[in-house]
């Protein structure tokens, strides 16, 4: 089969797209033939070995796909051959065919082909873990959403639209706050150009926002936390700028104001119910024609690894999504 594959932790021109040998399905283990692979900014630093988790070399980057179920491992009872799945496995997605565990993958769910599949799972689930799970976001409450045109960022604009907030979109252009505002931003702050606290309390009126959703870091985060209100907080989910900042904490002291992190895939693990009782809330909201994985790409294996590259330098908007196998 073919694999987009990294055999040294470095940088991401070392991918190389080789052969590689048909994975086996080991007990609890399903072989999935991939049909769609979306690519996200962890993708990129795992590859670089910045990431919490080291897979053993070589490895093939791609943590959510989907496609077809090839083979099961023995006790795998609930999936057969030729069933539609979603996966969130970690790694592995580029390629043509990826062994999983059982229990990282579901059904596809009805309405969705492959290529939403792959888009919907870690962006969404992301997001309504930061926005429901951590900052407990209610109806009528104002976001400040960071990166608001990228992956996570759309995604968040979406589900906090469905909770009922009121959401201002800030990103690093005026065509990437459009795509914010086409998918339900109520406003927008260019903070290539603009005073990112100055323009939060214009938005406002002074008060500030009840939450701040950030997968960027760098310098926006300390100026998005100074915009929070009384007891706001900031959500901080990921470092895109490539810098992790390092915040005052008298800042949290003035305003009683918080910081939460937000790791989504650890609290699978730590909380399986809350997870499925997100997933089944998403799924819902899809039905319901409110979420929609906003894909602005779609190429080939061979071009996956400009891609990565791509997305590591922040040059990549929505969600890309990589077309592997029939």
């Amino acid at each position: 089969m073919k694999a987009l594959l990294c055999h040294a932790f470095g940088p991401l021109s070392g991918l190389r797209l080789d052969d590689a040998a048909d994975p086996p399905a080991g007990p609890g283990q399903v072989v999935v033939a991939v049909r769609a692979c979306s690519l996200n900014f962890p993708d990129a630093l795992i590859v670089q070995g910045l990431y919490q988790v080291k897979p053993q070399l070589p490895f093939s980057p791609g943590a959510e796909f989907a496609g077809v179920v090839e083979r099961v491992g023995a006790g795998v009872e609930h999936l057969r051959p030729g069933d539609a799945v979603v996966a969130f496995a970690g790694h592995g997605g580029l390629a043509e065919r990826c062994v999983v565990d059982a229990q990282r993958l579901m059904p596809l769910p009805r309405g969705m082909d492959f290529a939403q599949g792959a888009a919907f799972l870690l962006t969404f689930g992301t997001a309504l873990h930061a926005l429901r799970s951590v900052g407990r976001l209610e109806a009528g409450q104002q976001l400040l959403v960071l990166g608001a045109a990228g992956g996570v960022g759309l995604a968040a604009v979406q589900v906090a639209k469905a909770m009922g907030a009121r959401v201002i979109a800030g990103a690093s252009s005026a065509a990437r706050l459009r795509l914010a505002a086409e998918h339900g931003a109520d406003c927008g702050i260019d903070y290539s150009t603009e005073d990112l606290r100055r323009r939060v309390l214009d938005l406002t009126g002074g008060r500030g926002v009840d939450l701040v959703l950030d997968p960027v870091g760098g310098s926006l985060s300390e100026s998005a936390l100074r915009a929070t209100a009384w007891r706001g907080a900031l959500l901080v989910v990921g470092f895109a700028a490539g810098d992790i900042p390092r915040v005052p904490l008298n800042l949290l002291l003035l305003n009683e104001r918080r910081a939460l992190g937000v790791y989504w895939g650890e609290a699978i693990r730590r909380d399986p119910e809350q997870h499925a009782d997100n997933l089944r809330q998403l799924l819902q909201w899809f039905d319901q024609g409110q979420l929609r994985p906003v894909i602005t790409e779609r190429i080939g294996l061979e071009q996956a690894r400009d891609a990565l590259e791509r997305m590591a330098a922040r040059a990549v908007t929505g969600k890309v999504v990589v077309d592997i196998g029939g």
